[in-house]
């Protein structure tokens, strides 16, 4: 195992490679607080699943203990942007200025809006990297699912294995289409998924699918939905919205004690459909990118 400690007693910070050492370690902690920390959850729940290099690279992994309680923890897969856990101004201070110590590269960082501001200040005073705003997502836990009425025509159907090259191109067309490069390979993100059944279309009466929604596999008793896609010539109908209800509904069934969405906070439409079928916000979150220092 790879670590490193680093910051003033009783506040240490713990870096390591170890994917097992690291659950071990923060898995309380996680577990603690699912939705806060439902990103985190997912992304290490993804590399055990699928293994070290699920999202390019093996990732780096980190805790902050005090007094021998874990208090916060990141996720970083390079080349993708930092995730944390929620973390004061302080603590956000003292990591980025060992990452920058250290000679990481970061592209950005995710998490909650206060943490992610904070340590976007911090990699700017450390480094001279400007950081940019790129998006303000809103977490979303489903209160009481109410199914949108009338439902537009068509149905839900699950993918299976014969739909998986279209699943692939629907994936990178809604990377595309938010701006942002496939996390993982879209072939090996359309087998996971179909093999969980974890991918469902909404199809018109004569079997054309319009819309699709992903949804993680339950990690601390949470499902959170993963994608949901309708291509512009096909938006307007209430297509994405009947099939986020029914993904929902089948999430319901497995039993976990919460479900959970992101939306785009610029997108009024998106957020007052998932409104509208009972998602209720839970927290502000926050996406920046770096310039060169």
């Amino acid at each position: 195992m790879a670590s490193s400690d680093f910051g003033p007693h009783p506040a240490t910070w713990h870096l390591t490679d170890d994917l097992d050492a690291f659950l071990t370690r923060t898995g309380t902690f996680l577990h603690s607080q699912p939705a806060l920390h439902t990103l985190i959850l997912t992304l290490t729940d993804t590399v055990r699943t699928c293994g070290p290099n699920a999202y390019g690279q093996a990732p780096a992994l980190g805790w902050l203990e005090r007094a021998g309680q874990v208090r916060a923890s990141f996720f970083r897969a390079a080349p993708h942007r930092l995730n944390l856990t929620p973390l004061t101004p302080e603590e956000a201070d003292t990591l980025a200025a060992h990452l920058a110590d250290s000679h990481h590269q970061l592209p950005g960082v995710y998490a909650d809006h206060d943490t992610a501001t904070a340590f976007a200040d911090a990699w700017q005073r450390h480094t001279g990297a400007m950081s940019t705003l790129y998006e303000r997502q809103c977490l979303y836990r489903l209160d009481t699912l109410t199914p949108p009425q009338p439902l537009p025509k068509g149905h839900a159907r699950i993918a299976s294995e014969r739909d998986r090259e279209e699943v692939a191109r629907w994936y990178s067309d809604f990377s595309e289409a938010i701006g942002e490069a496939p996390s993982r390979d879209p072939g090996q993100w359309a087998d996971t998924r179909i093999a969980a059944g974890g991918i469902t279309f909404w199809e018109t009466p004569d079997g054309t699918p319009v819309s699709i929604v992903g949804v993680n596999p339950t990690v601390a008793r949470q499902i959170r939905l993963a994608i949901a896609y309708t291509p512009t010539h096909f938006r307007g109908r209430g297509y994405a919205t009947a099939a986020m209800a029914e993904v929902t509904r089948g999430a319901l069934a497995a039993g976990p004690q919460q479900v959970l969405l992101f939306t785009n906070l610029a997108n009024p439409s998106s957020n007052a459909a998932v409104q509208r079928i009972g998602y209720r916000p839970v927290a502000t979150f926050a996406l920046y990118d770096f310039g060169r220092g």
